[in-house]
């Protein structure tokens, strides 16, 4: 038999799919351009432009010829100023040794679990849970082991059902927090009890995806796992541009892994080499700049992001048949929809799932949100709705949910 072009494809290529959460992007931008006035809750980007010290940092470094080569790691400067970030704001005793930057905080976390597990290696994670995680592990060869979470918690796992999702292959731990899908967060006092736990285990690892560590509410306090005596030697802390300073699009992520994490520095610098290099050349002056020009800039954007989170949990906590957590951190909300599953929509559709709600919502009511089942676990009767927009779009949007909800058959 002649093989095909599809049978040329690798086993692990064909067995990733495709994200949900960009594809949901595109498809309303596509239908924008149409010209439907869709009202877009999906996509989990700042709508903020990036702060103007880091632009032209970037800007002048370009102009200025910086188009080479850089070291792979990252230039020495930009990496000092992340682990300076690290010491004074997260109290992560570390060093530019200790510091890699990389083509966004996704990659910063590819690199982490390409440098750590093994095939036949375990990775407890905590779910629901950001989509790229288990493909990420998979493509590693390790094997992901839930520990589901919900609503009842805040989706806040309990240390101890992590100590009973670990065993003798237990390689890594994931935490997210504050959390992308569910806008939740782990407070200084559930941080030191699940290191604890994972300090107990003399093979496991924590990668701690800080990435929304800046954008906190309520007057909550984010604790660094990194900063803890017992873990920070086995802790690798991610966190990048693209939330904090509304950067999504620069591509620019950094790890941190002081002690015997300085091993899976060197390890994600040796895959860095072979594959993407380095991050872009003249934004190493950004990473500069964005680290110690723009506290003010950041500041003000969260209190904005805190006003929404406000204002979008009050809206959706009036929506018929639908529970929701408050946030606490990020800019998402995660609500149970599954009281519309048995429903019919207005325009006749039968609503079974989190997919079929927005589905229908998205034709019917032209509002975008992203169904649970496109994270990993328990999410599938979720919707997420992110709040990285502004007021007028976020009162129109929820008006539009609150009325095709009222119009919902049983």
């Amino acid at each position: 038999m002649t093989a095909t072009h599809l049978d040329s494809i690798s086993i692990r290529a064909a067995a990733v799919a495709p994200s949900a959460t960009l594809a949901l992007t595109a498809r309303v931008r596509e239908l924008r351009a149409a010209g439907n006035d869709v009202i877009g809750f999906g996509a989990g980007e700042p709508d903020f432009t990036t702060p103007t010290p880091v632009c032209n940092a970037a800007i002048e470094a370009l102009q200025g010829g910086m188009t080479h080569y850089v070291p792979v790691p990252g230039a020495p400067d930009s990496r000092s100023a992340v682990a300076d970030v690290f010491r004074v704001r997260n109290g992560i005793e570390c060093t530019a040794d200790d510091v890699i930057i990389s083509n966004g905080g996704k990659f910063s976390c590819y690199l982490a679990i390409q440098a750590l597990v093994d095939p036949g290696d375990e990775v407890v994670l905590p779910t629901p849970a950001w989509l790229s995680y288990k493909p990420m592990v998979e493509l590693a060869g390790g094997t992901v082991v839930e520990v589901e979470t919900g609503p009842g918690d805040n989706f806040l796992a309990k240390p101890e059902a992590i100590a009973a999702a670990m065993t003798s292959k237990t390689k890594l731990v994931i935490i997210n927090s504050p959390s992308n899908p569910c806008g939740t967060m782990y407070s200084p006092g559930q941080i030191r009890d699940i290191a604890d736990v994972i300090a107990g285990h003399d093979r496991a690892w924590i990668m701690s995806d800080e990435i929304y560590d800046r954008l906190v509410y309520g007057g909550r306090e984010h604790l660094s796992f990194g900063s803890l005596s017992n873990v920070a030697n086995r802790t690798i802390t991610i966190n990048g541009l693209s939330k904090t300073w509304a950067a999504t699009g620069w591509r620019v992520g950094w790890a941190c892994a002081p002690g015997e994490g300085g091993a899976v520095i060197k390890a994600m610098s040796r895959l860095q080499s072979q594959s993407s290099s380095s991050i872009t050349s003249f934004l190493n002056p950004a990473v500069v700049a964005a680290c110690t020009k723009t506290d003010d800039e950041i500041e003000a954007m969260r209190v904005i992001f805190e006003q929404r989170a406000g204002l979008m949990f009050e809206l959706v906590s009036a929506w018929p048949r639908v529970t929701c957590p408050p946030p606490a951190g990020a800019f998402y909300v995660f609500p149970d929809v599954s009281g519309t599953f048995g429903c019919t929509s207005p325009g006749g559709r039968p609503i079974s799932s989190a997919s079929t709600f927005a589905e229908a919502l998205l034709e019917e009511a032209a509002v975008a949100v992203v169904p649970g089942e496109s994270f990993l676990g328990c999410g599938g009767n979720h919707v997420r709705l992110s709040f990285a927009t502004d007021e007028d779009s976020i009162g129109m949007g929820c008006t539009r949910v609150l009325e095709w909800l009222g119009a919902l058959q049983d």
